[in-house]
C-alpha cells in the first residue's frame, strides 16, 4: 500500500497498547514467585524460516536511488542498513511490486505491457526499461549482501484485464468465475504477463523465486488493486499456475495477501479444499492490518508467510511511545507472527520512504533517519538466518515473551522479550542445545542492538540473561 494513503486504515490498525518509559538497568530480579520454570527444546522442531524483508514498492526504491536528491553514497548506506548483517539488520528477501499503471509518478508502478492487444489471445507488446522503479536496481544490490529470496508482487493486472477497466479501485480480472467482460478471458494472459516480468528480471541478473498474482485482495482501494473472492482466487490459481510453471520454471507460485491474518485463512481454505489449485500453491500469505498474526494461517505443511504490516504512519518513533508505531511494539509483532502463527517469513512494509512515513528509515533530501522499528528488525532478522527451524521455548513468566531458533550453521539464537515495567532475571533449562559460546545483544531505547558482555550466560544446562525493562535480548550461543 502506498503510504501516502494509509491515513484510511488508521482505524484498523491503530493499537491502544499501553506502553511505558524505559530505564536502562541490567540488573534484574528472579522472575516472579509461582511462575512455571522457563525452557528451551533444540529438538522440538516447529517451522523453517524463510527469512525476514520489505517492499520498496511504488517508488521507494527510486528515491534510495536518488529520485529525490538523496546521494548514492546515502543510498548505499541505507541499503546496507537494510540488508548488511554487519551494521545492518541483515533482510533476506525483498518484496518487488508487479507494475499495472500506464507512468511511473511517484506512489504508481508502470506495466510492462501498457497497450490493450486485440483480444486476449493475441500477443502482449512487452516494454523494459531495466529499472523498474529502481526496483532492479535495488534488487541487484541486495543480492550483493547475500539476499536469494525476491517475491514478486501483482496489486493488479494493466485496466484492460479487468471487468472495471482501471488498474485502481478493485475491479476483477477477466475470466475468473463470477464475472463476463464482453473483452473475454484474460486469466491466460496475465499468467503470461507475469511470467515475462520475472524473464526481464532474469536479463537483469535476478532470479525471482516466489510470485503472487494479488494483493489484498478483499481490500478495495483508491490505488492499485484488484479484487478476489477466495472462490475466485482459487479460479485463479489454476489458470495462472500451470502458466508459470511453463513459462518462468523455477519460480513458485503463492498467495493470496489477504488484508488481515485472519481473513487471508479464507482463502488459504478455498485453495486447499480444491486440489488442482492446492498443487499449484507453494506458500499461502496474509497481512496483519484487519488482524493480527496470532494463529495458524492453515493446517497445510506448506509455508506461511506474513507477508506485509506496518503501525500508524508517524514519525519520529520511539522505542516504547505508547503507539504501534513504536519499535517494542514492532519487536512484539514479528514474535506473534513467528511463534503464536507458525510463519516462516516477516516482511515489513516499507524499508525506506519520504514524509510522516511508518517505515524502517525516513528519507529527506539528502539525508534520511532511522527508526526504532530497524532495530527491532534487526534483533531478529541480523541472527536468525534463512533455514533456520523454530523450537520449543517458553519463558515460565507471563511478561516475558520467548522464542528461539536453531541455524543451518549449528548456532542457536533465543529472542527474549520483557514486556514487563521492571527488569527480570529469565532462567531457562536448555535440552539439546549445541552452542556454548554466549553473545547476548540488548535492543531498547538506549541499545541499538548492542552486544553486552554479561547479560547472558550459560550453566549446567540453564541460560540466564538480565532482561531489562521493555528490552528484547538475543541471545546466540555459538558453536
Amino acid at each position: 500500500m502506498p503510504s501516502k494513503l494509509r491515513p484510511r486504515r488508521l482505524a484498523l490498525i491503530a493499537s491502544a497498547l499501553a506502553l511505558v518509559a524505559i530505564t536502562p538497568v541490567l540488573t534484574g530480579a528472579p522472575a516472579s514467585a509461582g511462575t512455571a520454570p522457563g525452557a528451551i527444546d533444540f529438538s522440538a522442531r516447529h517451522q523453517r524460516i524463510d527469512g525476514f524483508g520489505v517492499s520498496q514498492a511504488f517508488q521507494r526504491a527510486a528515491v534510495i536511488h536518488g529520485l529525490y536528491g538523496l546521494s548514492a553514497d546515502k543510498g548505499d548506506e541505507i541499503v546496507k542498513l537494510l540488508f548488511s548483517r554487519q551494521g545492518g539488520a541483515g533482510l533476506s528477501m525483498l518484496r518487488l511490486g508487479v507494475g499495472s499503471s500506464t507512468d511511473e509518478v511517484y506512489d504508481h508502478m508502470r506495466t510492462i505491457a501498457p497497450n490493450a492487444p486485440a483480444s486476449p489471445d493475441s500477443p502482449l507488446a512487452y516494454t523494459w526499461d531495466g529499472n523498474d522503479g529502481g526496483q532492479a536496481w535495488l534488487a541487484q544490490q541486495a543480492r550483493k549482501y547475500g539476499v536469494k529470496r525476491f517475491i514478486a508482487d501483482a496489486w493488479s493486472a494493466p485496466a484492460y484485464m479487468k471487468d472495471n477497466n482501471s488498474d485502481s479501485n478493485g475491479g476483477t480480472l477477466c475470466g475468473v468465475v463470477g464475472t463476463d467482460c464482453p473483452s473475454g478471458d484474460w486469466r491466460t494472459a496475465y499468467g503470461k504477463y507475469l511470467a515475462q516480468y520475472v524473464k526481464f528480471y532474469q536479463q537483469e541478473g535476478i532470479r525471482i523465486t516466489d510470485l503472487n498474482f494479488t494483493n489484498e485482495p478483499d481490500w478495495k482501494a483508491s490505488y492499485a488493486s484488484m479484487l478476489f473472492t477466495p472462490a475466485q482466487a482459487a479460479d485463479a490459481v489454476k489458470a495462472i499456475g500451470p502458466v508459470l510453471r511453463a513459462e518462468a520454471p523455477g519460480t513458485k507460485l503463492y498467495c493470496c495477501d489477504s488484508f488481515g491474518w485472519d481473513q487471508g485463512k479464507q482463502y488459504a481454505a478455498a485453495i486447499a479444499a480444491d486440489p488442482a489449485a492446492e498443487k499449484e500453491v507453494a506458500a499461502y500469505s496474509a497481512h496483519g492490518y484487519a488482524s493480527a498474526a496470532t494463529s495458524p494461517l492453515t493446517g497445510s505443511d506448506k509455508p506461511a508467510w506474513m507477508s506485509e504490516w506496518a503501525g500508524s504512519g508517524v514519525w519520529p518513533s520511539k522505542w516504547d511511545d505508547r503507539t504501534n508505531a513504536s519499535g517494542l511494539y514492532v519487536a512484539e509483532n514479528i514474535h506473534n507472527a513467528l511463534a503464536r502463527a507458525d510463519s516462516s517469513a516477516y516482511l515489513f512494509w516499507l524499508g525506506a520512504s519520504i514524509g510522516n512515513t511508518g517505515a524502517l528509515i525516513r528519507m529527506d533530501g539528502d539525508s534520511y533517519t532511522v527508526s526504532t522499528r530497524l532495530r527491532a528488525m534487526t534483533a531478529f532478522s541480523r541472527f536468525i538466518r534463512p533455514g533456520a527451524v523454530r523450537v520449543d521455548a517458553a519463558s515460565g513468566d507471563e511478561a516475558v515473551l520467548a522464542s528461539a531458533y536453531r541455524n543451518t550453521d549449528g548456532s542457536d539464537v533465543a529472542v527474549l522479550i520483557n514486556t514487563g515495567t521492571e527488569p527480570t532475571t529469565a532462567d531457562l533449562a536448555l535440552k539439546a542445545a549445541k552452542g556454548h559460546r554466549v553473545t547476548a545483544y540488548l535492543t531498547d531505547g538506549y541499545h541499538d542492538v548492542t552486544p553486552v558482555t554479561g547479560l547472558a550466560r550459560t550453566t549446567a544446562g540453564h541460560l540466564t540473561a538480565k532482561l531489562p525493562a521493555r528490552s528484547v535480548v538475543t541471545v546466540v550461543l555459538g558453536p
